[in-house]
């Protein structure tokens, strides 16, 4: 038990993670008031539930717990034994039943199972994400045995690989919400072992404080509910009091660096120990501490995490007369001021009695660490499926333009019943599009409600023809200038300096592949003989500071000067804080030109500039000022430069000419849209989100002071910030008012956008600087602030804001390893529109970057299209859809650069066959969608195979309604290899035509036609198949259906045998299989030997 656990996780961070690290088990405190219905966030939740199942089954080896942590009662520990399982290959049990086990653990029922603490059972298939697990786990059943467990990857479905067992753990400690269950609850010691464990108390004096805190807030909270009028369950129902702990606790170790209780006799081993002074930054203080240790005959001992680190702190003391070594060299350390070892230490310490200082990295760096990055799934859903489209949503048919999706529709074409998707136009036209031809169909992206079209009109056709004009001339623009930049002599920097290498492995964590890839794009810029003009584009946290301090660096170890542009004066100051921590071990000289220094400070900065004395300089659009004349400026690196004004982009564009530039934009650039820029603009990409870090715990509550006063308190005494967010600028100040009443000691400003651009800075500044606790403003804050102390988020009537600015406001806070809280604020329920409503569920239930925010994210990647093609670009999308403008850039952008534009057309299939899948299959209208649509965008077999891949994996064997549309598939693949135009059905009759550049052997069609009683040639190019006729003996290639084994992927599905298809096709010739085996075998006889490969 502690105080404070994140100390304890701290210690462990720099260990690699081996069996005794995972068996540390954290055991988190709730922080949330149990009497106003707010839920824990789910991972705290898991890790208490985890915590107590590690203990049931003995796996844990130490749990670390705060004081608040211990207080709420739980499900007894046969309840968490019964919703627990161990499940192996071979182990007895249903799919209902899991599902029904999985159920009482606390998951929640959703398909496709993208998030922790979900599942979903089809068939013989369940798959479900355990809470703490890199992937979800799928369990494939046959009757009632489980016959194979597997991983799979969260963003495509697919299978990663075979796993020996999986665990059911439940996923929160009450799993029981029936008020009769009350009195049965039982405290986390009731979990303990028996015999065997051991407890010990970290500061118990400081442990017994925070007890004394929660049980008073705790009362408190069951206080104020009874004040409101309701019936809240008695305190000692939900929670052990503060006594009962003490006396569970009597016995425990007691660590303590001042126990003044402790009598001196009894066996007390007393270690006299002191934190290490925090330098953060400022190392000549730190020297000469170094040099008061020397004098004092203490050892001094530097721990750094990278070699290169540790090299450099050797020069640096060096630099400033002080002898040192690093630990293990050759050298003995006798005569040495300090002693530099590499290694993993969080903090320093002082052992006065042992002539002992240790000091750790980030006292003296103050390096901010971070844990290593995960990489974001692809989102490919955006461009390539249906998963978020709902009845209602605008579509875009590639023929007929922007049409409203009503739902999968049903109808009778002649004696098969087939399904189609019902569009609505303008004017209530309907249109109906057969599902094998939704490749003709994308989902609407483009921001604003459009208007829809009317069938039949020339309104669609016009706009692709403006769109497609306006894209030519900027394309054709973009194209000179990249021409005429490669014309124009620059720079070439120089290889990779021996220094260049020392500051990089300073860097205490690894490169992202993004971040490494952006990195050489850059220095591949650089040292090439012509100017470099280069977008890095990713959100805030995504390491693109990193990427541009190692190319300044590079600039300045050349001799040449570095200017930093930053939109606001606030973002210049947080650049120049970070460049100053980065360099602070090298000879680098940096500055910032500010309005907030005098006119006298400029006048020498820039006389100093001039000089080449100062070699980064850090401001706003006043570096591009004619005053401000650089000695050998060598590097730019602008910071969002779609919010600075026309006349300074104009000056940024001259600059373009002479010296390397490089801008940063944090709004996301989809990937689609980088792909077809290339070879007209250079850019790079960092798609990696930022570290692994704590997830925001998100609270939709009504407006409520009680819930105001006690977010803040709780933030300010962790020594954190607060943001409160109103939008309305003519009552903000009320709302400032009611802060400080409600707390009294917070130190409250007021941001908005109508203060004096000077009071706005010095406001933002000073919250920068902590000299404010609480922050409220307006939407301001969304882009551009990045404080790690600020930590929680209130925003007032969160139902007026959109999915996407929720979604960036929210971004602004969960910077470091602390919990943030995010608190939305709305009217009654009862006030809230039903789209008000979706949005805020939308945004608690995926407090990560999940599923609930591909709309947003696609938002602001429409957002990031505009800003990086121009304003004008944002109306054409719009106009046509994201996907359709995107479709179409590639093309221009193809054709300008001469490149051959593949013909698109593809042969138009309509066998009036039942191709409808299986509803107990695939139960989900979306997911059939999906699968429509992929079947009918399939381009090669191996695109199809994947398909039936993917399906056999997520939903078990495959039936007759998947076998039909894969050899629908098939079949489409084959006529657009052969050149085929269109397959026709007529009741007996299939008309097969060909293009007028068919592929086909005139020789082969000749010998099939003379082979083959049921095949008629009618000039000019078309076949005539008779369903009713005999095949002859031709139609012996007709028996090797080629999708019957490969749609089962080499395995024979039960009644789909060769000889099952030919006695089927000879039986009924106009049923599914009849019409698949014989123009499947007539399409193989027309193809050369080569096309079945």
């Amino acid at each position: 038990m502690t105080a404070d656990t994140r100390f304890f996780f701290a210690s462990l961070e720099g260990l690699s993670a081996t069996e005794a690290v995972r068996a540390v088990l954290p055991f988190p405190s709730l922080e949330v008031d149990p009497y106003r219905g707010l839920a824990p966030h789910f991972e705290v939740a898991s890790a208490r539930a985890g915590a107590l199942c590690a203990l049931l089954r003995g796996d844990a080896r130490v749990v670390v717990a705060s004081a608040a942590a211990l207080l709420p009662r739980m499900s007894p520990p046969a309840v968490m034994r019964d919703a627990s399982a161990v499940l192996l290959p071979g182990a007895e049990t249903s799919p209902t039943l899991l599902g029904d086990r999985l159920l009482r653990a606390g998951f929640v029922r959703q398909d496709p199972v993208d998030l922790h603490g979900e599942f979903c059972v089809r068939g013989g298939v369940v798959d479900f994400f355990p809470a703490g697990e890199d992937h979800p786990v799928r369990l494939e059943f046959i009757g009632d045995a489980v016959e194979s467990i597997r991983r799979y990857d969260a963003a495509t479905q697919r299978s990663i690989g075979a796993i020996d067992q999986t665990a059911v753990t439940p996923v929160r400690e009450r799993l029981d919400d029936d008020p009769s269950s009350l009195p049965n609850l039982a405290s986390v010691f009731d979990y303990l072992p028996a015999s065997g464990g051991r407890l010990l108390t970290s500061e118990p004096t400081e442990v017994d404080a925070q007890l004394v805190t929660a049980a008073e807030r705790l009362a408190i909270a069951f206080d104020d509910a009874t004040a409101r009028g309701e019936s809240p369950p008695p305190l000692d129902r939900i929670a052990i009091g503060a006594d009962e702990v003490r006396r569970q606790i009597a016995g425990a170790v007691r660590l303590s660096a001042l126990d003044l209780d402790t009598p001196e006799a009894g066996g007390a081993a007393h270690v006299p120990c002191q934190p290490a002074v925090e330098f953060r930054g400022r190392v000549a203080d730190w020297m000469d501490d170094v040099r008061r240790a020397r004098v004092s005959d203490e050892l001094v001992l530097f721990v750094a995490t990278t070699s290169g680190t540790a090299q450099r702190t050797v020069e640096l003391l060096a630099e400033g007369g002080l002898p040192s070594v690093v630990a293990g060299g050759a050298e003995p350390p006798a005569r040495a001021a300090a002693v530099v070892a590499v290694g993993q230490l969080s903090r320093g310490f002082r052992l006065s009695e042992a002539g002992l200082q240790v000091y750790a990295e980030a006292d003296v760096f103050d390096e901010p660490r971070r844990t290593h990055e995960r990489r974001r799934p692809v989102a490919q859903a955006f461009l390539t499926d249906f998963r978020d489209l709902k009845v209602g949503d605008h579509v875009v048919h590639v023929d007929h333009g922007i049409g409203v999706f009503v739902g999968l529709r049903q109808l009778e074409v002649g004696d098969d019943a087939q399904e189609f998707m019902e569009l609505r136009y303008a004017e209530d036209a309907k249109l109906f599009v057969p599902v094998e031809h939704l490749d003709l169909i994308q989902k609407y992206s483009g921001g604003n409600r459009p208007a829809l079209d009317r069938l039949g009109g020339t309104s669609w056709e016009r706009a692709k023809t403006r769109v497609k004009k306006a894209m030519r001339d900027m394309a054709e623009e973009l194209l000179k200038l990249y021409a005429a930049r490669r014309t124009i002599p620059g720079h070439a920097f120089g290889e990779d300096s021996h220094w260049q290498s020392e500051f990089e492995d300073a860097f205490e964590y690894e490169l992202t592949g993004d971040q490494r890839t952006a990195v050489n794009d850059i220095k591949r810029d650089m040292e090439a003989p012509v100017p470099m003009d280069r977008l890095l584009c990713g959100d805030v946290g995504y390491g693109k500071t990193e990427v541009a301090l190692r190319a300044a660096f590079k600039a300045v170890m050349e001799g040449k000067q570095v200017a930093l542009l930053a939109p606001t004066t606030v973002l210049a100051f947080q650049h120049a804080r970070t460049l100053k921590e980065r360099f602070a071990a090298f000879p680098v000289t940096i500055d910032l030109l500010s309005r907030f220094r005098s006119r006298a400070e400029q006048k020498a900065l820039l006389e100093e500039v001039g000089k080449g004395k100062v070699d980064i300089t850090v401001g706003t659009h006043r570096l591009l000022s004619k005053d401000v004349v650089f000695r050998d400026l060598g590097l730019v690196v602008v910071d969002e430069e779609q919010r600075f004004g026309v006349a300074h982009k104009e000056r940024l564009k001259q600059l373009r000419q002479r010296v390397d530039v490089l801008t940063l934009t944090a709004t996301p650039i989809p990937r689609t849209l980088n792909m077809s820029l290339v070879g007209i603009r250079d850019m790079s990409v960092i798609e990696t989100p930022p570290k692994d870090r704590l997830a925001i715990q998100t609270s939709v509550v009504r407006f409520d002071r009680a819930v105001i006063a006690q977010a803040i308190r709780h933030e300010l005494a962790r020594g954190g910030q607060v943001y409160v967010v109103h939008n309305r600028i003519e009552s903000i100040e009320s709302i400032a008012d009611l802060v400080t009443r409600l707390v009294p000691n917070a130190r409250v400003a007021v941001a908005h956008g109508q203060l004096a651009e000077d009071a706005l800075e010095r406001c933002m500044v000073g919250f920068v600087e902590q000299r404010f606790d609480v922050l409220v403003t307006t939407t301001i804050v969304e882009n551009g602030l990045d404080i790690p102390n600020a930590n929680t988020l209130i925003i007032n009537q969160a139902d007026h804001f959109g999915l996407a600015q929720l979604y960036q406001l929210r971004g602004r806070i969960g910077r470091s390893d602390r919990r943030a809280y995010a608190y939305f604020l709305v009217p009654h329920a009862d006030a809230l529109s039903s789209i008000a409503r979706k949005r805020l569920a939308a945004i608690r239930e995926f407090s990560d970057l999940g599923s609930g925010f591909r709309v947003a994210a696609l938002d602001l990647e429409i957002r990031g299209a505009g800003n990086l093609l121009g304003g004008e670009q944002s109306g054409h999308i719009e106009a046509i859809g994201f996907e359709m403008y995107v479709k179409l850039l590639e093309e221009t952008v193809s054709g300008l650069k001469g490149e051959e534009i593949a013909d698109e057309t593809r042969a138009a299939v309509n066998l009036k066959v039942d191709l409808r899948i299986d509803e107990q299959y695939v139960p989900d209208m979306t997911q059939r969608l999906t699968v429509y649509r992929r079947v009918a965008g399939a381009h090669t077999d191996v695109d199809l195979d994947q398909v039936l891949s993917e399906l056999r994996d997520r939903y078990g064997a495959l039936p007759a309604s998947i076998l039909n549309l894969a050899e629908y598939g098939r079949i489409r693949i084959r006529a657009d290899a052969m050149g085929v135009e269109s397959i026709d059905r007529d009741h007996d009759a299939v008309v097969v035509k060909f293009r007028s550049e068919a592929t086909v052997d005139a020789a082969r069609v000749l010998d099939v036609v003379s082979a083959r009683p049921d095949v008629t040639l009618i000039p000019p190019g078309l076949l005539k198949v008779d369903l009713r006729a005999a095949t002859g003996d031709g139609g012996g290639r007709a028996s090797e259906s080629w999708w019957t084994s490969r749609a089962t992927t080499g395995k024979v599905t039960p009644g789909f045998s060769r000889r099952a298809v030919n006695r089927r096709a000879a039986e009924n010739p106009r049923a599914p299989t009849g019409v698949f085996a014989r123009l499947g075998g007539l399409l193989a006889e027309l193809s050369a030997p080569t096309d079945l490969g």
